[in-house]
């Protein structure tokens, strides 16, 4: 989800220039965004590189993977293409399974070994020995509805393309690698995060799959991930298809979410950090319906107590930033009862869903504790009832700080151009490292935002992105 700051040009997915960022490009200028295709770029924003001539070999090996890159993303839009605009890839349902049959041929077709866990989640193994431990490249091949084409698919293909690039090398791993499109992360269709990650770690709580429901069909989770061929039964019954000890790291691609690399003009973000939340989706507040000319010591105003909530929250936030504290809040559903509102209708019942993120659980439960009076008050000062709804949740993703030093290294021995940039956003990564998993994130340069049709990443961008992961496993993994 995209986040934006306030006026204090703070923001929670604000980016600071690394070391080793070179000059930028001009961010003012403007492209044509392209809905499925990665596009070339003439230039790439670099720096000298200070290490010797391998990582530059490392980088003509992945660049030598565009073709497949780019046929990736081709094959992806065509199966995803929504007719009412945008990309469709609905999670446990036709366009997410067509997305991971598009993951398993170009896993077979890369000589690699194929495999589908419980939860339907696709993994390409490079096997170096049963025994040892592995380093899991991944992201979820899930959209929003009429979404972007680049959102998740391209840290699932990354992994496929630094798997390919260190064979090209003829490289000898002393670790086991795998590439893993993850099942349905986009909470917007069944209202919880994570859940095929968690799945897989034996993380999400077994209710899940009987209360969780698709927006759009009402069905369980359970019954739409056993129409997908998933072993819910399993699951239920306390499989675990990952192991936390016996990976030893996972490793996150990801197009950045909020412009900070077009302002900053780098290709490539290296995380420091991903946000935890509490999430309301499905609050409501109940007054009392009346005529428009009602008095108002004597209205039930639930429209202007949802208004009140909203302004005191957006006062709490920027207070907040001012503070050096970065937050997003998001009313996502904000809006009246279509059946009974009108021109000359006090309105007496009011929707709405919030979204708070942060980046340490302190601050969360800080905010938390203010919403609720917040909400209290607003209660009290219009006469209305708040029913807030099922809570949601997910924990602070702290990023392992040798993976992350080992990337800024491999940047700087490419000579890549970056920024350290938090995530505006949520992300599998997070749920990777609440099992203790150690976990970082390369965030890649995307205009447009993301959760829309109009993302526009570069391929060459996305390349060399994949040159930073691939330079790092090859330095650290290989012989």
């Amino acid at each position: 989800m995209a986040l934006s700051g306030n006026g204090t040009g703070r923001s929670i997915g604000g980016g600071r220039t690394g070391a080793s960022s070179g000059p930028g490009l001009d961010p003012s200028r403007t492209r044509q965004p392209v809905v499925s295709r990665a596009r070339s770029r003439k230039q790439r924003t670099m720096i000298p590189a200070q290490d010797d001539t391998m990582a530059q070999t490392v980088r003509m090996a992945v660049f030598g993977q565009r073709d497949f890159a780019a046929g990736f993303f081709d094959d992806l839009a065509a199966i995803g293409t929504d007719p009412a605009g945008g990309i469709t890839r609905d999670t446990y349902g036709p366009g997410e399974n067509r997305g991971h049959e598009v993951m398993a041929r170009a896993a077979e077709a890369s000589g690699l070994g194929l495999s589908v866990d419980a939860a339907g989640n696709t993994y390409a193994r490079w096997t170096a020995a049963d025994d040892l431990r592995t380093v899991m490249m991944g992201s979820h091949l899930d959209s929003v509805p009429r979404g972007g084409n680049f959102d998740g698919a391209a840290g699932a293909l990354a992994g496929l393309v630094a798997i390919r690039a260190l064979r090209a090398l003829d490289a000898r791993p002393r670790i086991n690698l795998c590439a893993m499109g993850i099942r349905a992360e986009e909470s917007v269709w069944f209202q919880t995060s994570y859940v095929g990650s968690r799945a897989a770690l034996g993380t999400l709580p077994v209710e899940t799959y009987d209360t969780a429901r698709r927006i759009d069909t009402g069905r369980t989770l359970a019954d739409h991930m056993a129409a997908c061929g998933c072993d819910v039964e399993a699951l239920r019954n306390g499989a675990r298809p990952l192991d936390p000890a016996t990976l030893e790291a996972y490793i996150e691609l990801h197009i950045e979410q909020a412009p900070s690399l077009v302002e900053e003009g780098r290709p490539i973000g290296i995380c420091t950090g991903i946000p935890g939340n509490f999430r309301y989706p499905d609050a409501k507040i109940v007054g009392r319906h009346g005529h428009v000319g009602t008095p108002h010591r004597f209205r039930h105003d639930a429209a202007i107590a949802g208004a009140e909530i909203a302004t005191e929250m957006e006062k709490l936030w920027t207070a907040r930033e001012a503070e050096g504290t970065p937050l997003a809040v998001t009313f996502g559903r904000f809006h009246t009862d279509a059946a009974f509102h009108g021109l000359t209708t006090v309105p007496g019942l009011f929707h709405f869903s919030i979204d708070v993120r942060a980046y340490d659980e302190k601050t969360l439960a800080e905010i938390e504790q203010e919403f609720l009076r917040i909400v209290a008050r607003a209660e009290a000062n219009h006469s209305v009832r708040v029913e807030l709804g099922p809570r949601k949740s997910a924990p602070v993703g702290p990023v392992d700080p040798d993976l992350r030093g080992g990337l800024v290294a491999a940047a700087r021995a490419l000579g890549t151009g970056f920024i350290d940039l938090g995530s505006p956003a949520s992300h599998d990564a997070a749920a990777f490292a609440a099992a203790g998993v150690p976990m970082a994130m390369l965030f890649i340069r995307n205009e447009n935002g993301s959760h829309n049709p109009l993302e526009a990443m570069e391929i060459d961008d996305f390349l060399e992105g994949c040159a930073v992961l691939t330079e790092f496993l090859y330095r650290k993994y290989c012989r």
